[in-house]
């Protein structure tokens, strides 16, 4: 396990454990030229993620993130059930979740809606099409919405 080293306030949380797609966000957010200041964090499962926002183990100091970014199939703890978890609990619910996954599934979207996701994306197959959706994604969630403060339960 890599070392961590949490900044005062990390901005988007990625829940992924494919690490193709982890590289590929990780380097169009850096296109994006929006990742002066933007931090962002990994959580390779669903445990770990549920860890980290609950602030245990090795995650007792971690920031509460501004933007989760969740992938749905994760080993450990699946993305729906992460969701769920987070969207029923007062102090994470107001943490925008936005569903990133290479499904189409219309019970997927279904699913993940009914369960508080604010949005759904599925992964493009076309690499600069991939591109395009994380620097529109970091555009619209830190450029035009206005997000919850850390302080709002």
């Amino acid at each position: 396990m890599r070392p961590r080293i949490f900044p005062k306030i990390v901005d988007i949380l990625l829940v992924e454990n494919h690490s193709g797609d982890v590289r590929l966000v990780e380097e169009a957010l850096r296109e994006g030229k929006l990742l002066d200041g933007l931090n962002v964090e990994l959580a390779a499962d669903g445990q770990e993620a549920l860890d980290f926002l609950y602030r245990k183990g090795p995650f007792a100091d971690a920031p509460r993130p501004r933007l989760i970014l969740l992938d749905l199939n994760l080993p450990k703890k699946d993305g729906r059930d992460i969701l769920d978890t987070i969207k029923k609990d007062v102090e994470l619910r107001t943490i925008p979740v936005l569903v990133l996954t290479t499904s189409d599934s219309p019970t997927d979207l279904a699913k993940a809606y009914e369960l508080g996701a604010n949005g759904f994306v599925t992964k493009p197959d076309d690499l600069d099409q991939f591109f395009e959706a994380i620097k529109d994604l970091q555009h619209f969630w830190f450029d035009i919405a206005t997000l919850p403060s850390e302080n709002i339960a």
